[in-house]
């Protein structure tokens, strides 16, 4: 919906108005999956007058309801499937990562995690016919992990044929005259490709959670341009919960604190059409004496809200084993990958 219908819905003004797009709440939709508690903090409301704007905006945007399973399949027909650029990842993946799902890539410390949100930052802008979505990326990076001169490599490391069409679609080159062999061309695009990579540092837990809340906005506002957010990676999701939240007696605020944070990274899944990648750390297991005693971080809240797990462990030299651990629809297996300087390849 456009941001003016929003003086339409019952107890809205122009001055609650605004504090709704300001936090995000630009469209019925939006309001209408929002808890009334959260719209009576968003926009200085009382909790009954919230509810009965969000029952409105519900009524509105035709949300809330039952649906058949053939209105299901339907709509699960628009979700896209971003390659990771490894063909036996993809095929464990049904294809890649989906978009309107939480995506969690967990592993021990040098595993290839952020490898893999660097490489997904580059495919989503690919042309759909190369397992792209030919959209633009976010990046919230609590480790200080993202490296530009590292998507730069990745760029580079995809064949002729991915880059030109690549090219083409961005604007870069006509068709016909564009040629991955020209330096200053593949300099030009890869500018133009690190420019679609939004990227925002969060430097503590809260923080952490307020740039979640401004990626909707972000994600709401690319929604008509040419290449709309169609990947949010958060790496780490659990390092800053971690770090502040030290013992038994912190672990429910904590939990609870990274459960909002969990909904508002799916709310922009949802509402955009989204793949949203998360890394999380892993810890050992004491009690565990036989197999793999790493455990992922954040408990059963994490583990229920993302759709897909995947667990990276290290293998000979460059070699990465990629681990299917829970997904709605496919079975667990294992795949084969190589971390290479061109990025992620095959066995």
């Amino acid at each position: 919906m456009a941001t003016e219908d929003l003086e339409d819905l019952p107890g809205v003004g122009p001055a609650t108005a605004e504090k709704l797009r300001e936090n995000g709440f630009d469209g019925y939709q939006g309001i209408a999956v929002a808890s009334p508690g959260e719209l009576s903090n968003t926009a200085d409301i009382g909790e009954s007058s919230a509810a009965d704007i969000i029952n409105a905006a519900r009524d509105a945007a035709d949300i809330g309801g039952f649906e058949s399973g053939a209105q299901v399949l339907e709509r699960r027909e628009q979700i896209g499937k971003l390659t990771w650029g490894v063909s036996e990842v993809d095929d464990l993946l049904g294809g890649g990562v989906e978009t309107q799902s939480i995506t969690e890539v967990y592993g021990e410390f040098g595993a290839g995690k952020s490898q893999v949100t660097h490489q997904l930052a580059v495919n989503v802008q690919l042309p759909s016919e190369h397992g792209g979505l030919e959209g633009s990326a976010m990046f919230i990076d609590s480790e200080d992990t993202f490296r530009p001169e590292r998507i730069a490599q990745m760029v580079r490391g995809h064949d002729d044929e991915v880059l030109e069409d690549t090219m083409v679609l961005h604007g870069v080159a006509e068709e016909g005259e564009a040629d991955a062999g020209d330096e200053d061309l593949m300099e030009e695009f890869i500018e133009v490709l690190l420019d679609n990579i939004h990227v925002a540092k969060a430097f503590n837990s809260n923080h952490q959670i307020l740039l979640a809340e401004q990626a909707q906005e972000i994600a709401s506002e690319s929604g008509d341009e040419e290449f709309p957010i169609r990947l949010l990676c958060v790496d780490s999701l659990t390092a800053h919960f971690r770090a502040e939240y030290v013992g038994r007696g912190e672990l429910a605020e904590r939990q609870q604190k990274l459960n909002k944070h969990l909904h508002d990274l799916m709310r922009v899944g949802d509402l955009h059409n989204t793949a949203v990648v998360v890394t999380n750390q892993v810890a050992a297991n004491p009690d565990s004496f036989f197999g793999d005693p790493t455990q992922p971080i954040g408990g059963n809240i994490l583990g229920h809200t993302s759709t897909f797990r995947i667990y990276l462990r290290k293998s000979k030299g460059d070699k990465r084993i990629v681990k299917l651990v829970d997904a709605p629809n496919l079975p667990d297996g294992e795949a084969v990958m190589r971390v290479e300087e061109d990025g992620l390849v095959d066995e």
